[in-house]
């Protein structure tokens, strides 16, 4: 992790969504921490990272997300070449999802 990104006030905000216990709560306090704009696109990047993990095309992503092939391309690079953070969540939500009914 570059160590610009990691300071007390990121790991603060990232202890904070830790203690999150629900969608509802999630709802509330990211509707309080960022724009609709904001929220929009980092659900989007995730849901492209989902296609590209899916094998889907630049094309097919665009169409279906409205992402730039620019934010798909950005994507790709991170699921390539980054941290496996995507990875690590895709692959724990997908656990969930066989085990927990609110994971849809």
């Amino acid at each position: 992790m570059s160590k610009n990104l990691q300071t007390e006030a990121v790991d603060q905000l990232f202890d904070a969504v830790l203690c999150l216990r629900d969608r509802e709560e999630c709802y509330c306090f990211f509707e309080d921490v960022c724009t609709v704009n904001e929220l929009q696109a980092l659900s989007q990047r995730f849901e492209v990272a989902l296609m590209l993990r899916d094998g889907r095309t630049y094309m097919d992503i665009a169409e279906k997300t409205g992402a730039s092939t620019a934010t798909i391309s950005r994507v790709n690079r991170a699921l390539n070449y980054g941290h496996d953070g995507y990875d690590l969540a895709l692959g724990r939500l997908k656990d969930m999802k066989g085990k927990d009914p609110q994971f849809k």
